[in-house]
């Protein structure tokens, strides 16, 4: 009972800064997903492939509500979707894959750089000048490639690096915006079939894992970010934007930091 409330808990965070800032998934969730796995004396070879296909499989149910909500208000480029998603499924199933083969340590690395990455991206504010228009189908579908293969192996759902792009390409950023909600569900789609795939023959899981996904920990944080997310999206119309981009920086930088070292 007591790993159920933590994962509650985590849920609860998740929801709330998701709610809160737009933004959700691994950055936040995997590092305290990971204290607990750790506390549970799950097996050390698979807690962070564990971690993030548990996140990567939340992701679709927090895209699935934020998706709603933009589209409600006609904010979704839906022929950028339809140009977008068969790089992304792609992308999303290939970065899975990919993620499943690396070692626990290099794993780290690579899931570390990407989180300073969004945490700096939120820290200044990067507010590209729309120079160009979208690409054609090809480009379109590299970029969704891109997205997906990156945002699966940190367990996001994309928008630090689609809304930027699709700014740059002239797309409004209410409508990028929108548009970065409705391809987080292709995202967390296809990257959490990558790490249940990838996880599917995988030695020594624990029980209740489908592949690289724990389901107790899926359910708990699911549960809790549905209900917690309202909360946050009310926090966020009474404190400063800046302020809250600048303290969420800071956690990512601190847990990503503390997660490498630890499993490092």
């Amino acid at each position: 009972m007591e790993w159920i409330i933590g994962y509650l808990a985590i849920g609860a965070v998740m929801g709330f800064f998701a709610g809160m800032l737009g933004i959700g998934g691994g950055a936040l969730t995997v590092p305290l997903v990971i204290m607990l796995f750790e506390a549970q004396n799950l097996p050390s070879e698979h807690i962070l492939h564990l971690a993030v296909g548990t996140a990567m499989a939340a992701v679709l149910f927090t895209s699935l509500s934020s998706l709603r909500a933009h589209a409600g208000r006609g904010a979704v480029r839906w022929e950028v979707f339809r140009r977008i998603t068969p790089g992304i499924l792609l992308g999303g199933l290939v970065g899975g894959l990919i993620a499943g083969t690396l070692s626990t340590r290099w794993f780290a690395l690579v899931f570390t750089g990407l989180v300073y990455y969004a945490a700096t991206m939120l820290l200044v504010e990067f507010k590209p000048k729309p120079s160009r228009q979208l690409p054609g189908a090809i480009g379109m579908f590299i970029a969704g490639m891109a997205i997906s293969g990156l945002s699966a192996l940190v367990a996001i759902g994309g928008a630090v690096m689609s809304i930027p792009m699709m700014v740059f390409c002239n797309v409004p950023i209410l409508h990028a915006i929108g548009t970065a909600a409705a391809i987080g569900f292709p995202i967390a789609l296809s990257g959490t079939a990558g790490y249940v795939l990838s996880g599917w023959n995988a030695v020594g899981l624990p029980a209740h894992s489908l592949g690289f996904v724990y389901l107790p920990a899926l359910a708990g944080i699911v549960l809790a970010s549905v209900l917690t997310a309202p909360l946050g999206a009310g926090v966020a119309h009474r404190v400063p934007a800046r302020r809250l981009r600048q303290v969420v920086a800071l956690l990512f930088y601190l847990l990503a930091t503390r997660m490498l070292f630890k499993l490092w």
